[in-house]
């Protein structure tokens, strides 16, 4: 038997009406109660949210409104609005400019006053980058700098956000503790080369830096996998006399392993300043002066311009990678496109950004408390319910497809590679993965076992969160088995599932 249509305009109303308010709670599907018993979590250390995003249907949640810790799935948060304010053609910039005349010397021009590296927040100036912007310039027939080389980071305030900031770890030179700048040099990284040979390790950098020295002796041999060399790691210590830094590594290396990690072991401008002397002498050129902080003149002309590639490209790294600081420094990207007049330093304005973008949006900004936009940190808060709310919205704006591309597939790449390979989510679910010490978390869109999408977000809070993964891996099986608005696992909303 058939029923006729009800007119477009009774539907929109139905259909806005089953997607107004929270879910009612309602009981947890059984495959997660038994997952949460045989994990030892209560079911009050969990959140979830689910709204249908391409068909009629309630809301489904439980605390879904609850401000959680979200770990990495804050991501979402700093990627979606991106996109929208700022557009996947927003692009990163470094440029070297200076208000110094350009005189002839006796091999080449000289710059006669100080060279102006300055930043505009990109987040790829790797030692080739940096390397091609000085070429460029020696190019252009400049052989000698007979001024400073003043590093301007003034594009965010402050400039140095990391000076004075107690470390989020034991581990503040790991790179996803980096706390980034408007001019990241290297990513703030040392990249070094460590070799086990039969008498210790040798440790060298690349490229190899006047003036540092870098002692393994340290660093005991020991019988381990080659890819779990930073298990063993311990914090290194820096010691400068006069021209002469010496880092010390401590800890332990595995026997027969070669590795190349790229760590936090200098302070920024001395990285800066040591591989800008070696990359410009390498080029032939000359500098007499130092390399310190300050900030382009007004007038300072340019003369050496790199852009960045498109943030909607380095979103699908970002995202799938969880990269910390590539997000940080996005969200401050937010903070410089805020209003004129936005008061306060370039994070707080980008918190301003986030709220403006949720309230045209019609989403309660209450739960949010942003703090850097990547969810490595223990104030930042939002629930399930507005991350799913803001999937939604994504979903229905002109950046979609921008998005997803960026989300980890589950059993296929990033941070979900390795999980739900059996499920029916597998290949089809995008999910943003979020980890801390008490936090695990999942948010973005899924189909169900009728093969409708939906825009999902779970997290768990508690201090053994690290074994709640597979909870949120149930929930998710589950819900690509059945569907989230089916009876084991519905929350209805006001006006029930819609017709």
């Amino acid at each position: 038997m058939s029923f006729p249509r009800p007119p477009l305009f009774l539907m929109a109303l139905l259909l806005a009406a089953a997607f107004a308010g929270p879910a009612r709670a309602q009981p947890l599907p059984e495959p997660v109660q038994r997952a949460l018993q045989a994990a030892g979590l209560p079911a009050s250390s969990l959140a979830y949210a689910a709204l249908p995003l391409d068909h009629w249907g309630g809301r489904v949640g439980f605390q879904a409104t609850r401000p959680m810790q979200p770990g990495s799935t804050m991501k979402l948060v700093t990627s979606i609005v991106a996109l929208d304010v700022l557009g996947p053609n927003h692009r990163g910039f470094t440029e070297l400019v200076s208000a110094a005349p350009r005189r002839p010397g006796p091999d080449g021009e000289v710059l006669d006053g100080d060279l102006v590296l300055r930043g505009g927040g990109e987040v790829e100036l790797g030692v080739p980058q940096l390397w091609a912007l000085l070429m460029e310039l020696r190019d252009s027939g400049v052989r000698e700098i007979r001024g400073d080389v003043l590093l301007d980071r003034n594009r965010y305030s402050p400039p140095r956000a990391d000076i004075g900031l107690p470390p989020f770890d034991s581990a503040p030179e790991f790179p996803y503790n980096v706390i980034p700048d408007a001019l990241n040099v290297a990513g703030s990284l040392l990249p070094l080369k460590l070799q086990a040979t039969a008498d210790g390790v040798v440790a060298t950098t690349v490229p190899a830096l006047d003036g540092l020295v870098i002692d393994a002796r340290g660093l005991r041999l020991v019988d381990a996998r080659c890819a779990d060399w930073s298990e063993h790691w311990q914090p290194a210590t820096t010691a400068r006399r006069g021209d002469i830094t010496t880092v010390t590594l401590n800890g332990a290396f595995p026997r027969g392993c070669t590795a190349r990690p790229a760590l936090q072991l200098l302070d920024r401008d001395e990285l800066a300043e040591r591989l800008l002397r070696t990359l410009w002498q390498g080029l032939g050129g000359r500098l007499t002066g130092r390399v310190r902080e300050g900030m382009a003149p007004a007038g300072a002309a340019v003369l050496v311009r790199r852009q960045g590639r498109p943030w909607g490209e380095l979103l699908r790294h970002l995202n799938k990678a969880s990269d910390n600081a590539w997000t940080r420094v996005l969200f401050h990207e937010l903070g410089v496109a805020a209003p004129a007049g936005t008061p306060g330093p370039t994070a707080a304005r980008a918190d301003q950004v986030l709220r403006d973008w949720l309230r045209r949006q019609g989403i309660d900004d209450t739960p949010l408390v942003s703090d850097n936009g990547s969810g490595l940190s223990r104030r930042e808060r939002v629930s399930a319910q507005l991350l799913a709310e803001m999937l939604r919205a994504a979903w229905r704006g002109p950046h979609r497809h921008d998005l997803l591309a960026t989300l980890p597939t589950v059993g296929v790449d990033g941070t979900m590679r390795l999980r739900l390979r059996d499920s029916p989510a597998t290949g089809w679910a995008r999910l943003k993965t979020g980890t801390l010490r008490n936090v695990v978390g999942l948010a973005g869109v899924m189909r169900d076992g009728e093969g409708r999408e939906w825009a999902v977000a779970m997290l768990i809070n508690d201090e053994a969160a690290a074994r709640g993964r597979p909870v949120l891996d149930a929930l998710v099986d589950h819900w690509a088995r059945t569907a989230p608005d089916a009876p084991s696992s519905r929350g209805v909303g006001p006006l029930g599932d819609g017709p």
